[in-house]
């Protein structure tokens, strides 16, 4: 008699700064506007049922303030302005609840968690909704989380001498990659 069994397993996978990317997309009275996070790093922790994700234990991620770049240099440092960078150094995101995992097949899921997301001090608690793709060793998370800066207590950049002024509103899209 031959019997299968089904090992579930929790695994924690690294989040690949290389190859992934987030960006925070806004508008201002000229033009829109986005500014890429090039220094991130996370961790994701799931359990495993013969490949198929079948819970979420942790997930968190932090950004390098200073890591922000939008290729302009007046931009960045008005940015680092707003975000008071000098003294919060991250923006981070810690999970503290899967409000749904919904795995139609053993490498794609549509996920909703809840977590506090901190941005220059000010905690908030906020869904974020995303795909779940497993792949070997990798599984690559892809979404975007609409808020406004002024949640944060985070006022608007403004430049030249307040004439541009940016939109509260801002979209943050990412494809974060995690390995094994």
């Amino acid at each position: 008699m031959l019997f299968v069994m089904q090992v579930s397993v929790a695994q924690t996978y690294t989040l690949n700064n290389a190859t992934s990317s987030l960006q925070v997309d806004g508008t201002s009275n000229l033009h829109d506007w986005d500014i890429k996070a090039e220094n991130q790093k996370g961790k994701l922790t799931v359990t495993l049922d013969n490949g198929k994700v079948t819970e979420i234990k942790d997930l968190s991620f932090t950004v390098l303030t200073e890591s922000l770049k939008s290729g302009k240099s007046g931009m960045d440092k008005n940015t680092y302005k707003a975000l008071n960078a000098k003294k919060y150094k991250d923006i981070t995101f810690k999970l503290t609840n899967v409000k749904s995992l919904d795995c139609g097949s053993s490498s794609n899921c549509k996920v909703t968690v809840t977590g506090n997301l901190t941005i220059a001090g000010t905690t908030k608690r906020m869904d974020i909704s995303f795909d779940l793709r497993t792949s070997g060793n990798t599984i690559t998370l892809t979404g975007n989380k609409k808020f406004n800066m002024t949640d944060f207590n985070v006022e608007p950049p403004t430049a030249m001498f307040g004439t541009v002024t940016t939109g509260d509103d801002v979209d943050v899209v990412f494809k974060s990659t995690f390995n094994k």
